[in-house]
């Protein structure tokens, strides 16, 4: 996955030229020396972009006091940057670096989409606590642990190389799978921590799970029903205030 970083100000512009003014082809270019009138920016565009900004400077080293707090040795240097690449979907996730230093993304759409701060403080805790729980690191050993299970069933069946292999890659994937559940209501639980310690409501800012697709509770899907994840975010935040 190819992630950009952008400053502040390159944010703004960026998003403030999601709208481009369409071209009149009927219409002659301009003569040189006539300056192109500049697209007006899209006031919507230029909200989202300083709600996303104001979220980071606030929410960032929130992230990272819990981080240390909560965690030994582990890199707690969050890296907040954005997808800018075309077309994408609203998303956020949070990878490593090379260097193994915390990373998490936002594409254009989510910043859009986010009707407030909330929203997005909530989003970024939520994946600031995947770094946090380890749940990169968890999944990885839970991959290898199904590719070794199933790998071992296939030879004891008698399959050959390539059907091992073809176990070795389901097993991989189904371990992969198997927790991812509970790490996203992990994430959630301490996110809502994160996102109410930095001074945001967690309880508003989930109420971006009401207009995403219920996943439902799919077998081996990877993420729990919407009103589960409502419903944990309900009862941490509750928790806070005891």
């Amino acid at each position: 996955m190819i992630v950009r970083a952008f400053g502040i100000l390159s944010l703004i512009g960026m998003l403030a030229a999601c709208d481009v003014a369409p071209v009149d082809s009927a219409k002659p270019a301009p003569q040189t020396g006539t300056p192109a009138k500049a697209a007006k920016p899209n006031p919507a565009s230029l909200q989202a972009a300083r709600n996303f900004v104001r979220v980071v400077r606030t929410l960032e080293p929130v992230a990272e006091r819990e981080c240390r707090a909560r965690t030994t040795g582990v890199n707690c240097d969050f890296n907040i940057v954005v997808d800018d690449r075309p077309g994408l979907p609203a998303n956020a996730f949070q990878t490593l670096d090379r260097n193994g230093r915390p990373v998490i993304a936002f594409t254009l759409a989510l910043i859009a989409e986010a009707r407030n701060e909330d929203e997005i403080a909530f989003v970024m805790g939520h994946e600031a606590a995947h770094h946090i729980a380890g749940h990169i690191s968890r999944q990885q050993q839970n991959a290898l642990a199904g590719a070794v299970v199933a790998a071992a069933s296939a030879v004891l069946v008698g399959a050959d190389t390539e059907g091992v292999k073809r176990a070795q890659q389901y097993g991989a994937r189904v371990g992969a799978r198997t927790y991812s559940k509970e790490f996203e209501l992990e994430a959630d639980a301490l996110g809502t921590i994160i996102t109410a310690r930095a001074n945001y409501d967690p309880l508003k800012g989930s109420e971006f799970f009401a207009r995403i697709p219920d996943p439902g509770d799919k077998f081996l899907g990877t993420h729990p029903p919407n009103a589960a994840r409502i419903e944990i975010v309900k009862r941490t935040a509750a928790s806070l205030k005891n």
